[in-house]
């Protein structure tokens, strides 16, 4: 566990809640809690009652039960289960199903009776919903009750589809979904027109009678409505909240799904502090923004009043703090991203020789370059720098089909208008027709479909890369193997992957590496993008490579979130005539403009959210006393030889 407090007030926090390491730690001891009753209830004699649920965060906990199953000898034939929800109206055999989705995980891996297995059936008729659902109730009654309630959260607060306005009495019913969770869900449908906007849910008051109830929040992007659910009060608002009323509920998290919390943002308020350097700089940052004055103008009576009394004691009084902080702050800032050749200040972010960097920008999708670091990418090339660039994945599946019939089309009548005679092309053109006039939601692409849509994301990343200055040469297109499903469920990292990062780094040998540190993207490619390459660089360094001794590695953000200032090391200013060369740089991605296929849950244009990030970023500087700048592009540095620490 990684916990800077010796102690959470109870007025604060209203769950015990356990802060673990990584997702993989949290379904090890999730699954470990699950296999404790079975192993119980089969010592008894009697049948054990899950209360199961699906999304992303229980699939490593089904992971590692039937790895238990398979290695351990775990059994599950005096296992009953009932499933939390389903869509409706949802067809069993559909990819995008409950049903589906728990056989593909869990049942088909195990050996538990299919008659013990209960999952809403989203294929009724309307008028069979209601005597569904008071069945649904009367079985778990039957069978005893629930022993243990799986749950995650949805971003609305829900826990199964009680969306807010849930009463804390009800019970198994067929509800309307909030338009919060129909954007979640557009990841696995392809488009909005086809989530269900309906579904079928046990109700608040089926799952408070669960004996015992585990919750799983992973990732940054919970941390808003966990925040409410765990430190706020009981509301029909925050339908999770009324899990409060429980005696036995825990809650185990990652670190990032605590970014909100109290005792993330100002633990000082709630129990004793551990001082570090990183602790300091985000108490000063804190207290400067709340109120609402820059850091050299902070007093010592600010700092006592607003429970920061220790840090006087530590640092001998506001004066010397606030220099001390500011400098720190002040020293982000550079215009010079690859180093300012001839430099003498050994406080700038990068090293001033070579004077001419080989420097390598890995974006997972084709626009992440521009998106979030292309003012930087732009000044790296305009400063003389070999620049690369290298596109991780296809981005094949972010394309509409429209494009995809469009550019074939094109191609089509282009072969018309020269009379060439390209019988395969004219017969690939009309079997993309027929398929997408077919195609249902969630459909694989035929090949011939996905080679269309990587080469539109190909013709734009090289066009954006043209306009930023990088050569023709310098442009990679890695097309790593476990992004190419043709789904938004990717298969997992290879050798083969990695051996495509391996053998590019090695050829170029950089002296800096850009990554995406921007891990809250909804598909979580950009997180196995990252871990490839932190993958790669381990090998690399065991192997000897010496070239790593000289290479900095820089992780960026912009596109789904940014950096918090106190974590800040390197900060590139954007002028206004940069981030007009930027949005331009972006505009260069045609087919994600004005409306992307995966929108995520900010309905605006990518150069829309990317500048009102980096101009947030420079506002905050402002703010804190420091230079006013038009924008500001943040960078973190990545330690090769404290990678531990960094990722905690």
């Amino acid at each position: 566990m990684n916990n800077s407090l010796s102690y959470i007030e109870k007025s604060v926090e209203k769950f015990p809640i356990n802060i673990l390491d990584n997702q993989l730690v949290g379904a090890k001891i999730m699954a470990g809690i699950i296999a404790g009753i079975i192993k119980q209830k089969q010592a008894e004699g009697k049948m054990a009652v899950l209360g199961l649920a699906t999304g992303s965060s229980p699939i490593k906990i089904y992971q590692e039960l039937v790895r238990m199953h398979k290695e351990e000898g775990l059994s599950f034939k005096n296992v009953v289960t009932f499933n939390l929800d389903e869509y409706f109206p949802m067809t069993p055999e559909s990819e995008q199903s409950y049903v589906y989705f728990m056989h593909k995980h869990l049942f088909n891996h195990i050996d538990i009776l299919p008659e013990n297995v209960h999952i809403p059936d989203g294929a009724l008729k309307i008028e069979d919903v209601s005597s569904f659902c008071a069945s649904y109730e009367a079985k778990i009654e039957e069978v005893g009750g629930i022993d243990i309630q799986v749950l995650g959260i949805g971003r609305s607060g829900h826990i199964g589809f009680n969306e807010p306005g849930s009463t804390v009495n009800s019970t198994t019913r067929l509800v309307k979904l909030d338009s919060i969770t129909i954007t979640d869900a557009i990841k696995d449908f392809g488009d909005e027109k086809s989530v269900p906007h309906r579904a079928i849910t046990m109700g608040v008051g089926t799952i408070l009678k669960a004996r015992k109830i585990i919750l799983a929040g992973w990732g940054k992007s919970k941390s808003p409505i966990l925040k409410r659910m765990i430190e706020g009060p009981v509301t029909p608002d925050v339908p999770a909240s009324f899990l409060q009323l429980h005696n036995d509920v825990t809650v185990y998290l990652d670190d990032a799904a605590t970014t909100d919390f109290t005792r993330s943002r100002a633990p000082w308020l709630v129990g004793v502090v551990d001082w570090t350097p990183r602790m300091v700089k985000r108490a000063v940052v804190w207290l400067s923004q709340k109120l609402d004055k820059p850091i050299l103008k902070l007093t010592d009576s600010d700092y006592k009043s607003q429970g920061l009394r220790d840090l006087l004691v530590e640092y001998g009084g506001a004066y010397d703090l606030n220099i001390k902080i500011f400098s720190q702050l002040r020293d982000t800032i550079t215009g010079w991203p690859g180093g300012k050749p001839g430099s003498a200040d050994k406080n700038r972010p990068e090293r001033p020789e070579p004077a001419i960097k080989r420097s390598i920008v890995f974006s997972p999708h084709p626009d992440d370059d521009v998106i979030s670091m292309g003012g930087t990418l732009i000044r790296l090339a305009d400063q003389g720098h070999d620049v690369h660039v290298a596109y991780q994945t296809s981005g094949n599946i972010a394309v509409f089909d429209d494009d995809a019939l469009r550019y074939s089309q094109f191609v089509v009548d282009l072969i018309k208008n020269q009379n060439l005679d390209c019988p395969e092309l004219v017969k690939a053109n009309a079997d993309l027709r027929e398929f997408l006039e077919t195609k249902k939601a969630g459909q694989v692409d035929l090949p011939y479909v996905k080679a269309v849509k990587g080469l539109i994301r190909v013709g734009e990343a090289a066009a954006g890369c043209r306009y930023s200055g990088v050569k023709e040469e310098n442009v990679h297109f890695l097309n790593l193997p476990f992004y190419e499903t043709g789904q938004v469920e990717k298969s997992p990292a290879s050798d083969a992957d990695l051996k495509i990062v391996i053998d590019l780094l090695r050829k170029i040998q950089p002296h800096q590496i850009f990554a995406a540190g921007d891990l809250q993207d909804p598909h979580g490619t950009h997180e196995v993008c990252l871990q490839i390459i932190f993958q790669a660089i381990r090998q690399m360094r065991a192997e000897g490579d010496k070239w790593l001794d000289d290479c900095y590695m820089w992780l960026y953000r912009g596109a789904w979130q940014e950096w918090d200032v106190e974590d800040i090391e390197m900060a590139v200013p954007i002028s206004p005539d940069e981030l007009g060369r930027k949005r331009k740089a972006i505009f260069k991605h045609q087919s994600q403009k004005d409306e992307p296929v995966f929108p995520g849950e900010d309905k605006r244009e990518f150069w829309q959210r990317a500048e009102e990030r980096n101009r947030t970023t420079a506002e905050i500087y402002d703010q804190l006393g420091l230079t006013e700048y038009e924008a500001i592009e943040a960078f973190v540095r990545y330690p090769f030889d404290d990678e531990e620490s960094f990722l905690k």
